[in-house]
């Protein structure tokens, strides 16, 4: 069992998370698939959203195409100057930080994009540490940002949990040894991400704001 002195912390997702981006990601995956010959339902593309793109164009086509990923940069671009933060992100975080716990943001996204995402949640101030596919070879689903996001903030998984809406985020978390706690704010229904193993499930950040005292995260607190 893990020492009550070892550090704890709570691993964030951002993209659908704490930010509004995933149904601008469909659009602009769409929109790049088919510029390049490729129709692909929405609704697929929806549930492939929280995958790194390297990953991503792989999973919907089969095969990697560097045309469509470079394809998807330039049309959710312009989105960038108009992300919007979910109510109560950034007191989420900050809650978080006023409880003593380290907090970490691990996106699937590049670093340019993490930067217009920082902006929209306004809350630097309560963030210990960053992990963005940049700083792995491989992203979401493989445990490689959930990892270097605990080596980064000096974490051991028995004491992190890791907040995130999609199952590849799940299945990120678990394949580190990290317990996930899901939103639905991505469009990822409850039993998906519970049949993912999903430890608690709340509509969104709002919420698991409100109900933080009974929560997965406040379990980590350390003893006074």
């Amino acid at each position: 069992m893990a020492a009550q002195s070892e550090p704890s912390g709570v691993l964030f997702d951002v993209d659908g998370t704490l930010v509004d981006t995933n149904y601008l990601h469909v659009i602009a995956w769409s929109r790049a698939l088919r510029a390049n010959g490729h129709e692909v339902p929405m609704a697929r593309l929806h549930r492939t959203v929280g995958q790194g793109s390297d990953q991503f164009v792989g999973t919907v086509l089969g095969h990697a195409d560097d045309a469509v990923s470079a394809a998807h940069s330039d049309f959710y671009g312009p989105n960038l100057h108009d992300l919007v933060a979910f109510s109560g992100a950034a007191d989420l975080l900050r809650t978080t930080k006023k409880a003593g716990l380290r907090v970490v943001l691990s996106t699937s996204a590049s670093d340019e994009e993490v930067e217009h995402l920082r902006q929209a949640i306004d809350a630097d101030d309560a963030i210990d540490e960053l992990t963005c596919k940049d700083d792995v070879d491989s992203s979401k689903p493989d445990p490689d940002l959930v990892q270097v996001g605990l080596d980064k903030a000096g974490l051991t998984a028995a004491r992190a949990v890791f907040v995130g809406d999609t199952v590849w985020d799940v299945e990120a978390a678990k394949r580190a040894g990290v317990p996930c706690v899901g939103v639905l704010s991505g469009g990822i229904s409850a039993a998906e991400l519970r049949d993912a193993g999903a430890v608690a499930i709340y509509d969104d950040v709002a919420q698991l704001l409100r109900e933080f005292d009974d929560s997965p995260l406040a379990g980590l607190k350390p003893p006074r």
